[in-house]
């Protein structure tokens, strides 16, 4: 299988079997859903550590994540003020970690010769 999970060939086939027209739009939208992965919970440290390594402030991070720059210090505090991520945020966090700020800011663009239907991989 060259090195890929039996979850990336299925995808991989559902994909070739709607570019021939064989598997409809929603049909295949409902299957790229399913094949997301699960977004990993971040600890604060790992969040700061996000932000730091994108060089930014709390207040600047914030933005880019539509949010607070109170939310963002709750989410690097620890003790009883600490507050987690969820929902979109959590995904946006995902997201920054893997593909950094670019997917935020509209630069980010797939590598050529990536199928119409890639997944962004969870290295979680």
């Amino acid at each position: 299988m060259n090195g890929k999970s039996i979850s990336d060939v299925i995808h991989e086939s559902i994909s070739d079997l709607h570019e021939i027209g064989l598997v409809d739009d929603i049909t295949m939208r409902t299957f790229d859903a399913q094949c997301l992965p699960e977004v990993k919970q971040y600890t604060a440290a790992q969040i700061k550590a996000i932000r730091l390594a994108n060089k930014l402030s709390q207040a600047v991070f914030a933005q880019y994540l539509n949010t607070s720059a109170e939310t963002v210090k709750k989410w690097e505090a620890r003790g009883a003020t600490a507050k987690r991520p969820n929902g979109a945020a959590l995904k946006l966090l995902s997201l920054v970690e893997q593909y950094g700020l670019s997917i935020l800011d509209g630069t980010f663009a797939m590598r050529p010769g990536k199928a119409k239907h890639a997944r962004l991989k969870n290295t979680a």
